[in-house]
Protein backbone atom coordinates (compact mmCIF):
# COMPACT_ATOMS: atom_id res chain seq x y z
CA UNK A 1 0.00 0.00 0.00
CA UNK A 2 1.25 3.49 -0.88
CA UNK A 3 1.64 6.31 1.60
CA UNK A 4 -0.34 9.54 1.53
CA UNK A 5 2.85 11.42 0.51
CA UNK A 6 2.90 9.50 -2.80
CA UNK A 7 -0.35 11.16 -3.82
CA UNK A 8 0.22 14.68 -2.50
CA UNK A 9 0.32 16.16 -6.04
CA UNK A 10 -2.85 14.31 -6.97
CA UNK A 11 -4.64 15.82 -3.98
CA UNK A 12 -3.24 19.28 -4.67
CA UNK A 13 -4.62 19.17 -8.23
CA UNK A 14 -7.94 17.87 -6.91
CA UNK A 15 -8.27 20.69 -4.39
CA UNK A 16 -7.51 23.28 -7.11
CA UNK A 17 -10.09 21.62 -9.38
CA UNK A 18 -12.63 21.74 -6.54
CA UNK A 19 -12.05 25.47 -5.97
CA UNK A 20 -12.35 26.18 -9.73
CA UNK A 21 -15.55 24.08 -9.96
CA UNK A 22 -17.02 25.97 -6.99
CA UNK A 23 -16.26 29.40 -8.51
CA UNK A 24 -17.58 28.28 -11.92
CA UNK A 25 -20.79 27.01 -10.31
CA UNK A 26 -21.55 30.21 -8.41
CA UNK A 27 -20.60 32.52 -11.30
CA UNK A 28 -23.06 30.94 -13.77
CA UNK A 29 -26.84 30.97 -13.58
CA UNK A 30 -30.02 32.46 -14.99
CA UNK A 31 -28.78 35.95 -14.02
CA UNK A 32 -25.51 36.96 -15.67
CA UNK A 33 -22.97 38.12 -13.05
CA UNK A 34 -19.35 38.89 -14.09
CA UNK A 35 -16.75 36.61 -12.52
CA UNK A 36 -14.90 39.62 -11.05
CA UNK A 37 -18.10 40.73 -9.27
CA UNK A 38 -18.68 37.18 -8.02
CA UNK A 39 -15.17 37.11 -6.55
CA UNK A 40 -15.72 40.53 -4.95
CA UNK A 41 -18.89 39.27 -3.31
CA UNK A 42 -17.26 36.05 -2.05
CA UNK A 43 -14.28 37.90 -0.55
CA UNK A 44 -16.43 40.66 1.00
CA UNK A 45 -15.40 43.51 -1.32
CA UNK A 46 -17.84 46.13 -2.67
CA UNK A 47 -20.05 45.03 -5.54
CA UNK A 48 -21.79 47.14 -8.23
CA UNK A 49 -25.26 45.64 -7.86
CA UNK A 50 -26.56 44.73 -4.40
CA UNK A 51 -29.07 42.25 -5.89
CA UNK A 52 -26.13 40.23 -7.26
CA UNK A 53 -24.78 39.98 -3.72
CA UNK A 54 -28.17 38.69 -2.53
CA UNK A 55 -28.37 36.10 -5.32
CA UNK A 56 -24.85 34.84 -4.68
CA UNK A 57 -25.17 34.51 -0.89
CA UNK A 58 -28.79 33.35 -0.62
CA UNK A 59 -29.07 31.08 -3.63
CA UNK A 60 -25.85 30.19 -5.43
CA UNK A 61 -23.46 29.57 -2.52
CA UNK A 62 -25.95 27.40 -0.52
CA UNK A 63 -26.62 25.45 -3.74
CA UNK A 64 -22.91 24.95 -4.45
CA UNK A 65 -22.22 23.89 -0.84
CA UNK A 66 -25.15 21.45 -1.03
CA UNK A 67 -23.65 19.97 -4.21
CA UNK A 68 -20.27 19.56 -2.46
CA UNK A 69 -21.78 17.85 0.59
CA UNK A 70 -24.19 15.68 -1.43
CA UNK A 71 -21.55 14.61 -3.97
CA UNK A 72 -19.03 13.77 -1.23
CA UNK A 73 -21.59 11.89 0.89
CA UNK A 74 -22.92 9.79 -2.00
CA UNK A 75 -19.43 8.97 -3.30
CA UNK A 76 -18.25 7.93 0.17
CA UNK A 77 -21.32 5.80 0.85
CA UNK A 78 -20.82 4.11 -2.55
CA UNK A 79 -17.23 3.26 -1.61
CA UNK A 80 -18.37 1.81 1.74
CA UNK A 81 -21.02 -0.38 0.10
CA UNK A 82 -18.75 -1.67 -2.67
CA UNK A 83 -16.11 -2.69 -0.15
CA UNK A 84 -18.54 -4.17 2.41
CA UNK A 85 -20.26 -6.33 -0.21
CA UNK A 86 -17.11 -6.75 -2.33
CA UNK A 87 -19.35 -6.03 -5.30
CA UNK A 88 -18.46 -3.39 -7.94
CA UNK A 89 -22.17 -2.88 -8.73
CA UNK A 90 -23.10 -2.00 -5.15
CA UNK A 91 -24.04 1.62 -4.47
CA UNK A 92 -25.34 3.68 -1.56
CA UNK A 93 -28.90 2.67 -2.26
CA UNK A 94 -28.60 -1.12 -2.37
CA UNK A 95 -29.85 -1.35 1.21
CA UNK A 96 -33.20 0.19 0.24
CA UNK A 97 -32.39 3.51 1.94
CA UNK A 98 -33.30 5.56 -1.13
CA UNK A 99 -36.49 3.57 -1.63
CA UNK A 100 -37.39 4.16 2.03
CA UNK A 101 -36.93 7.91 1.55
CA UNK A 102 -39.07 7.76 -1.60
CA UNK A 103 -41.77 5.89 0.32
CA UNK A 104 -41.78 8.55 3.07
CA UNK A 105 -42.03 11.35 0.49
CA UNK A 106 -44.72 9.46 -1.47
CA UNK A 107 -46.84 8.86 1.65
CA UNK A 108 -46.67 12.57 2.52
CA UNK A 109 -47.33 13.94 -0.97
CA UNK A 110 -49.95 11.45 -2.08
CA UNK A 111 -51.44 10.98 1.39
CA UNK A 112 -51.91 14.74 1.73
CA UNK A 113 -54.50 14.47 -1.05
CA UNK A 114 -56.88 13.23 1.65
CA UNK A 115 -56.73 16.62 3.34
CA UNK A 116 -57.69 20.04 2.02
CA UNK A 117 -57.09 23.68 2.92
CA UNK A 118 -54.55 24.91 5.44
CA UNK A 119 -53.79 21.47 6.92
CA UNK A 120 -52.85 20.15 3.51
CA UNK A 121 -50.61 23.19 2.89
CA UNK A 122 -48.93 22.68 6.29
CA UNK A 123 -48.22 19.04 5.48
CA UNK A 124 -46.58 19.80 2.17
CA UNK A 125 -43.86 22.31 2.95
CA UNK A 126 -40.20 21.50 2.27
CA UNK A 127 -39.36 20.78 5.92
CA UNK A 128 -42.21 18.26 6.24
CA UNK A 129 -41.04 16.58 3.02
CA UNK A 130 -37.48 16.30 4.32
CA UNK A 131 -38.72 14.90 7.67
CA UNK A 132 -40.96 12.33 5.93
CA UNK A 133 -38.15 11.19 3.62
CA UNK A 134 -35.73 11.01 6.58
CA UNK A 135 -38.18 8.89 8.57
CA UNK A 136 -38.65 6.54 5.60
CA UNK A 137 -34.91 6.04 5.08
CA UNK A 138 -34.32 5.71 8.85
CA UNK A 139 -37.00 3.01 9.26
CA UNK A 140 -35.55 0.98 6.38
CA UNK A 141 -32.05 1.44 7.82
CA UNK A 142 -33.33 0.26 11.23
CA UNK A 143 -34.84 -2.84 9.63
CA UNK A 144 -31.56 -3.56 7.82
CA UNK A 145 -29.57 -3.22 11.07
CA UNK A 146 -31.95 -5.67 12.80
CA UNK A 147 -31.53 -8.12 9.93
CA UNK A 148 -27.76 -7.63 9.99
CA UNK A 149 -27.72 -8.80 13.62
CA UNK A 150 -29.27 -12.12 12.55
CA UNK A 151 -27.55 -12.73 9.20
CA UNK A 152 -23.88 -13.69 9.09
CA UNK A 153 -23.48 -13.78 5.33
CA UNK A 154 -22.83 -10.33 3.82
CA UNK A 155 -24.16 -11.40 0.41
CA UNK A 156 -27.45 -12.45 2.03
CA UNK A 157 -27.63 -8.99 3.60
CA UNK A 158 -27.15 -7.45 0.15
CA UNK A 159 -30.04 -9.49 -1.28
CA UNK A 160 -32.27 -8.65 1.70
CA UNK A 161 -31.48 -4.95 1.18
CA UNK A 162 -32.52 -5.24 -2.47
CA UNK A 163 -35.75 -6.96 -1.37
CA UNK A 164 -36.48 -4.06 1.01
CA UNK A 165 -36.01 -1.73 -1.95
CA UNK A 166 -38.36 -3.81 -4.11
CA UNK A 167 -41.11 -3.83 -1.46
CA UNK A 168 -40.96 -0.08 -0.82
CA UNK A 169 -40.80 0.56 -4.58
CA UNK A 170 -43.93 -1.56 -5.07
CA UNK A 171 -45.83 0.39 -2.38
CA UNK A 172 -44.85 3.66 -4.09
CA UNK A 173 -46.13 2.25 -7.40
CA UNK A 174 -49.49 1.35 -5.85
CA UNK A 175 -49.79 4.84 -4.33
CA UNK A 176 -48.88 6.39 -7.68
CA UNK A 177 -51.58 4.38 -9.45
CA UNK A 178 -54.37 5.61 -7.17
CA UNK A 179 -53.26 9.21 -6.60
CA UNK A 180 -54.37 12.37 -8.46
CA UNK A 181 -52.36 13.61 -11.42
CA UNK A 182 -51.14 16.80 -9.72
CA UNK A 183 -49.90 14.84 -6.66
CA UNK A 184 -48.15 12.34 -8.90
CA UNK A 185 -46.51 15.21 -10.78
CA UNK A 186 -45.30 16.69 -7.48
CA UNK A 187 -43.77 13.37 -6.44
CA UNK A 188 -42.09 12.91 -9.83
CA UNK A 189 -40.62 16.43 -9.51
CA UNK A 190 -39.17 15.50 -6.08
CA UNK A 191 -37.69 12.31 -7.55
CA UNK A 192 -35.73 14.37 -10.12
CA UNK A 193 -33.44 15.51 -7.29
CA UNK A 194 -32.27 19.07 -6.72
CA UNK A 195 -29.48 20.73 -4.78
CA UNK A 196 -31.03 24.18 -5.04
CA UNK A 197 -33.81 24.04 -2.46
CA UNK A 198 -31.89 23.99 0.83
CA UNK A 199 -31.89 26.95 3.24
CA UNK A 200 -28.89 27.74 5.47
CA UNK A 201 -30.42 25.89 8.51
CA UNK A 202 -31.08 22.80 6.36
CA UNK A 203 -27.55 23.04 4.97
CA UNK A 204 -26.17 23.18 8.53
CA UNK A 205 -28.19 20.06 9.41
CA UNK A 206 -26.84 18.24 6.33
CA UNK A 207 -23.27 19.23 7.24
CA UNK A 208 -23.71 17.92 10.82
CA UNK A 209 -24.96 14.52 9.61
CA UNK A 210 -22.25 14.42 6.91
CA UNK A 211 -19.61 15.04 9.58
CA UNK A 212 -20.87 12.16 11.77
CA UNK A 213 -21.04 9.79 8.78
CA UNK A 214 -17.52 10.72 7.67
CA UNK A 215 -16.07 10.22 11.16
CA UNK A 216 -17.67 6.75 11.37
CA UNK A 217 -16.17 5.98 7.94
CA UNK A 218 -12.70 7.08 9.04
CA UNK A 219 -13.00 4.81 12.09
CA UNK A 220 -13.76 1.93 9.69
CA UNK A 221 -10.71 2.37 7.41
CA UNK A 222 -8.78 -0.54 8.91
CA UNK A 223 -11.82 -2.82 8.66
CA UNK A 224 -12.46 -1.76 5.05
CA UNK A 225 -8.88 -2.55 4.00
CA UNK A 226 -8.96 -5.99 5.59
CA UNK A 227 -12.45 -6.78 4.23
CA UNK A 228 -10.98 -6.56 0.72
CA UNK A 229 -9.05 -9.74 1.55
CA UNK A 230 -12.18 -11.62 2.64
CA UNK A 231 -14.17 -11.90 5.86
CA UNK A 232 -12.26 -14.94 7.14
CA UNK A 233 -8.91 -13.22 6.70
CA UNK A 234 -10.25 -10.04 8.33
CA UNK A 235 -11.47 -12.09 11.29
CA UNK A 236 -8.06 -13.76 11.63
CA UNK A 237 -6.51 -10.27 11.89
CA UNK A 238 -8.70 -9.47 14.88
CA UNK A 239 -11.41 -7.46 13.11
CA UNK A 240 -14.80 -7.63 14.88
CA UNK A 241 -16.97 -8.28 11.82
CA UNK A 242 -20.37 -7.58 13.36
CA UNK A 243 -19.26 -4.27 14.91
CA UNK A 244 -17.52 -3.21 11.68
CA UNK A 245 -20.61 -4.07 9.64
CA UNK A 246 -22.82 -1.97 11.96
CA UNK A 247 -20.48 1.00 11.71
CA UNK A 248 -20.34 0.84 7.90
CA UNK A 249 -24.12 0.40 7.51
CA UNK A 250 -24.93 3.25 9.91
CA UNK A 251 -22.40 5.55 8.22
CA UNK A 252 -23.91 4.74 4.80
CA UNK A 253 -27.43 5.25 6.11
CA UNK A 254 -26.58 8.66 7.55
CA UNK A 255 -24.72 9.84 4.45
CA UNK A 256 -27.08 8.56 1.74
CA UNK A 257 -30.28 8.93 3.76
CA UNK A 258 -29.69 12.59 4.68
CA UNK A 259 -28.85 13.54 1.07
CA UNK A 260 -31.92 11.74 -0.31
CA UNK A 261 -34.18 13.28 2.33
CA UNK A 262 -33.00 16.86 1.74
CA UNK A 263 -32.04 16.86 -1.96
CA UNK A 264 -34.02 13.96 -3.40
CA UNK A 265 -32.59 10.78 -4.95
CA UNK A 266 -29.42 11.48 -6.97
CA UNK A 267 -28.18 8.52 -8.97
CA UNK A 268 -24.82 7.56 -10.50
CA UNK A 269 -22.45 9.47 -8.16
CA UNK A 270 -22.31 6.73 -5.53
CA UNK A 271 -21.78 3.97 -8.08
CA UNK A 272 -19.32 5.67 -10.44
CA UNK A 273 -17.05 7.89 -8.35
CA UNK A 274 -15.36 5.05 -6.38
CA UNK A 275 -14.53 3.31 -9.70
CA UNK A 276 -13.19 6.54 -11.22
CA UNK A 277 -11.04 7.13 -8.16
CA UNK A 278 -9.57 3.61 -8.14
CA UNK A 279 -8.71 3.87 -11.84
CA UNK A 280 -6.98 7.24 -11.46
CA UNK A 281 -5.16 6.58 -8.16
CA UNK A 282 -4.29 2.92 -8.93
CA UNK A 283 -4.89 1.84 -5.36
CA UNK A 284 -7.41 0.05 -3.17
CA UNK A 285 -6.05 1.53 0.07
CA UNK A 286 -8.95 3.25 1.84
CA UNK A 287 -6.58 5.69 3.57
CA UNK A 288 -6.13 7.19 0.08
CA UNK A 289 -9.51 6.34 -1.46
CA UNK A 290 -11.63 7.84 1.31
CA UNK A 291 -10.42 11.47 1.01
CA UNK A 292 -10.12 11.09 -2.77
CA UNK A 293 -13.77 10.04 -3.30
CA UNK A 294 -14.90 12.91 -1.07
CA UNK A 295 -13.23 15.45 -3.37
CA UNK A 296 -14.07 13.66 -6.64
CA UNK A 297 -17.73 13.33 -5.66
CA UNK A 298 -17.92 17.04 -4.83
CA UNK A 299 -16.28 18.07 -8.13
CA UNK A 300 -18.49 15.80 -10.24
CA UNK A 301 -21.77 16.95 -8.70
CA UNK A 302 -20.69 20.61 -8.90
CA UNK A 303 -19.97 20.23 -12.63
CA UNK A 304 -23.23 18.34 -13.23
CA UNK A 305 -25.17 21.06 -11.38
CA UNK A 306 -23.42 23.75 -13.44
CA UNK A 307 -24.63 22.03 -16.62
CA UNK A 308 -28.12 21.35 -15.20
CA UNK A 309 -28.80 24.98 -14.37
CA UNK A 310 -28.38 25.96 -18.08
CA UNK A 311 -26.44 29.27 -17.71
CA UNK A 312 -28.30 32.38 -18.96
CA UNK A 313 -31.56 30.41 -19.00
CA UNK A 314 -34.45 30.27 -16.51
CA UNK A 315 -34.85 26.52 -17.06
CA UNK A 316 -33.16 23.91 -14.87
CA UNK A 317 -32.67 20.31 -15.98
CA UNK A 318 -33.14 17.38 -13.54
CA UNK A 319 -29.79 16.76 -11.80
CA UNK A 320 -30.50 13.01 -11.85
CA UNK A 321 -30.54 12.99 -15.66
CA UNK A 322 -27.40 15.10 -15.99
CA UNK A 323 -25.30 12.92 -13.66
CA UNK A 324 -26.08 9.87 -15.82
CA UNK A 325 -25.97 11.49 -19.29
CA UNK A 326 -22.59 13.16 -18.78
CA UNK A 327 -21.09 10.85 -16.18
CA UNK A 328 -21.71 7.41 -17.69
CA UNK A 329 -19.73 8.06 -20.94
CA UNK A 330 -16.78 9.27 -18.85
CA UNK A 331 -16.74 6.04 -16.82
CA UNK A 332 -17.07 3.90 -19.97
CA UNK A 333 -14.24 5.79 -21.68
CA UNK A 334 -11.99 5.45 -18.62
CA UNK A 335 -12.62 1.70 -18.32
CA UNK A 336 -11.96 1.19 -22.04
CA UNK A 337 -8.77 3.23 -21.79
CA UNK A 338 -7.49 1.34 -18.76
CA UNK A 339 -8.70 -2.02 -20.20
CA UNK A 340 -8.91 -3.48 -16.70
CA UNK A 341 -11.04 -2.47 -13.73
CA UNK A 342 -9.25 -2.05 -10.40
CA UNK A 343 -11.33 -3.42 -7.56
Amino acid sequence: MNSFQTYRWHFLVLILALVCSFLLNISLGSVGIPLSETLNSVFGDSIQNSSWDYIIWNYRIPKALTAILAGSALALSGLLMQTLFRNPLAGPFVLGISSGASLGAALLIMGSGLFTGLFSFTLLNDVALAVAASLGSFLVLLAVVVVASRVKDTMALLIIGLMFGSVTGAVVSVLSYFTKVEKLQQFVYWSFGSVGNLSWPQLTLLFGIFLVGTILSILSIKSLNTLLLGENYAQSLGIHLKKSRYLIIIATGLLAGSVTALAGPIAFIGLAVPHLTRQIFHTTDHRILLPAVLVYGAILLLLCDTIAQLPQSENVLPINAITSIFGAPVVIWLLLRKKRMIF
